[in-house]
């Protein structure tokens, strides 16, 4: 069964759908408001913290997915870098560095312009693009920071397709 087979086309917010997808994928979630929920999503490589929030005004379900980072001064240029050329390789999304606090940021946007609802698979896809380009890009992102690898070196290590677990 579809997982928008589970709403019946009920016509449902669409924060309403990822509670219920947060509960049926058993993660951590707190819905904070009407129009917001906040979760935790386990990862190889980290536990990811993942906001959607339902924005009426333009339409717009926005999803945050954060971990922390603390780069040193010296190396956010070749973060930066790296950044720069995994947004080249991202196509729903895209990557940065909120300084102010310490965090990696993936953000994606899905536009629902002129009424339209987001579909339980929509919003899954949506979340599961986050988690894998936040695992995909990791260890880049640790190598240049933390390796003092060049950035284009470091991006060698992002697998396009991950297969099983080593």
């Amino acid at each position: 069964m579809a997982l928008s087979e589970q709403f019946l086309q009920e016509d449902l917010h669409p924060i309403d759908i990822v509670e219920h997808l947060a509960e049926f994928n058993d993660w951590d979630f707190d819905r904070v408001h009407d129009d917001q929920i906040a979760m935790a999503v386990e990862g190889q490589w980290r536990t990811y913290s993942i906001t959607l929030a339902w924005s009426a005004y333009d339409e717009t379900l926005r999803m945050v997915c954060t971990f922390e980072m603390e780069p040193p001064e010296e190396r956010l240029p070749a973060l930066y870098e790296c950044l720069n050329a995994a947004n080249d390789q991202c196509w729903a999304g895209g990557f940065s560095y909120w300084d102010e606090h310490k965090l990696m940021v993936y953000r994606y946007g899905l536009v629902l312009a002129g009424g339209q609802s987001a579909s339980a698979e929509q919003i899954d896809t949506m979340i599961g693009a986050a988690v894998l380009s936040a695992e995909r890009y990791y260890p880049a992102f640790q190598l240049v920071v933390w390796g003092n690898r060049a950035p284009q070196d470091a991006l060698q290590i992002a697998i396009s397709q991950a297969y099983g677990r080593a």
